[in-house]
């Protein structure tokens, strides 16, 4: 399958041409502003490295989006989601988690209208 053109890094008046949102040099750096002005700071304690290993090892052994598979489809999932949020005492182990591709996960949090919740 042919892959989309790339298209200028979002961070102002970079030159460099990438196929996702910000090119390697400045993916760090906007990773680290929006942890630091996006995300409450018990959030960043909830999805540290130990989080990025959980999810590693999930999605190792959960390659498909489940929603997508249970509609008929093959989707690579890209997302881990917590059954029971990790807020209300959900946990990380396996039976909490679901792999999902993006369209899956946006989809699951507007239905449950948590995305922006307190």
């Amino acid at each position: 399958m042919p892959y989309k053109p790339k298209h200028p890094c979002w961070h102002p008046g970079c030159p460099n041409l990438t196929d996702k949102a910000y090119c390697p040099e400045h993916a760090k750096a906007e990773a680290k502003r929006y942890n630091h002005q996006e995300r409450d700071p018990d959030s960043n304690k909830r999805y540290g490295r130990q989080w990025k290993e959980v999810r590693a090892a999930f999605l190792s052994l959960y390659p498909l989006c489940e929603m997508c598979e249970n509609a008929g489809k093959l989707v690579p999932a890209t997302m881990v989601h917590h059954k029971h949020r990790l807020a209300d005492g959900g946990t990380n182990e396996f039976s909490n988690l679901m792999a999902l591709c993006q369209s899956c996960h946006s989809r699951l949090h507007s239905i449950e209208g948590d995305r922006w919740r307190d």
